[in-house]
This record gives structure tokens, C-alpha cells and sequence, in this order.
């Protein structure tokens, strides 16, 4: 059984949350929950997958914190 750890992400804008939430959809992350304010949310993940989408969350220009 795989780790998983809660990712807390934060963007500029609410569209390059956007665009990042569906890019972690695409790596079968699908416990992703958006926060209120559009420009946020959290989501598990799998270890098997951290760095992928810690790398995805930089490129969209977010910034990731990990639990």
C-alpha cells in the first residue's frame, strides 16, 4: 500500500488553479477538493506520484505545501 500526503497548493489566478487541478485529474489524483477563494486547493496523493505533481504545480506557476 502506497503513502499518501496531503498537497495544499496556492496560484495567482484562479484559472491556472484551474488548469492544474485538471493536470492532476490527468495523473489519477482524484481527491482533489478547491477552495473557496478559486485560487487554492488540496488534494492526496499517492508517493508514487509526488514529484510529478509537485512538478506540474510549479509549472502552472503555483507553490505547493506538502502535509
Amino acid at each position: 500500500m502506497m503513502a499518501e500526503f496531503e498537497l495544499n497548493a496556492s496560484f495567482p489566478e484562479e484559472r491556472t488553479a484551474r488548469e492544474a487541478q485538471r493536470k492532476l485529474q490527468a495523473l489519477r489524483i482524484t481527491s482533489v477538493t478547491a477552495g473557496e477563494d478559486g485560487m487554492s486547493f488540496s488534494a492526496c496523493v499517492e508517493d508514487g506520484v509526488i514529484e510529478r505533481a509537485a512538478h506540474l504545480i510549479r509549472e502552472t506557476g503555483g507553490t505547493a505545501n506538502w502535509h
